[in-house]
Order: structure tokens, then sequence, then C-alpha cells
């Protein structure tokens, strides 16, 4: 009875994606902040993150809100693959040397211990010298 009555209510509103998901996320962090730190500040700020959600998830104005959720996923798919990188870029250290092609900044790994090598880039073809 109770279930059906919030689906009854639920019905046409937007409900939880992604990026209300994230603002719970960030006014949890910011709340657990403050706790230890007592900065008011973030105690406000993990308010108006909850509050936001909240008002996301039980709008009716479905288009705007995925247009937002849209512009999020792009944002966080950026953000997402930058850090895939890095966390590559690391694990790849010992074995890789990493450059970037000074013309056209594609990034090029080249085995380690190689000494002063020719690079080639792939993307554009300029050649430099780079000590591997």
């Amino acid at each position: 009875m109770l279930l059906q009555k919030l689906r009854e209510f639920m019905y046409g509103r937007n409900g939880t994606d992604q990026l209300s998901f994230a603002l719970i996320i960030a006014g949890f962090a910011c709340y657990v902040l403050y706790v230890f730190t007592r900065f008011r500040l973030l105690y406000l700020f993990s308010l108006i993150f909850y509050g936001i959600a909240l008002f996301r998830t039980l709008s009716k104005n479905i288009n705007a809100r995925r247009i937002e959720n849209q512009k999020f996923l792009t944002f966080w798919y950026k953000v997402k693959n930058w850090w895939v990188g890095i966390k590559a870029d690391f694990e790849e250290r010992k074995i890789y040397k990493h450059f970037k092609c000074p013309s056209c900044g594609q990034k090029i790994r080249i085995p380690r211990g190689r000494g002063k090598v020719e690079v080639r880039c792939p993307k554009c073809s300029n050649r430099f010298v780079k000590k591997v």
C-alpha cells in the first residue's frame, strides 16, 4: 500500500540519476569533513548539495534534468579518462618513458634503456631526438 503510493507520487518525476548521486556523495564528504574540522561552511555546503539532489530527484522537468545530467557525464568522462591515463603512466614508469610530440602534443611511449633515440610521431610524422 505505502509502496504503491510512493510509486504514484514519483510517477512523472526525474528520480535519481548520476548527477544526483554525485551530489549526495559530495554532501556526505562535506559533512564528514565538517565533523572533523567543525568548519561551519562545510556543513552549509553539505546541506546545499543535499537540497539540490532532492530538488533534482523530485523535479518534474525531466528534459532539463536530463540535459544537466548529460553535461555532468561529459565532464566526468573527461576527468575519469585523465585519471586512468595518469594511473597507466605511473604503472608503466619502470618499463616505458612517455613523451609528448613537440609539434602536435601526441603522447608517445618508448621502451626504457635504449639510449638516445630518434622518435617519429605516429600522428604528424615529426622527428625529434630524446634520451630514453
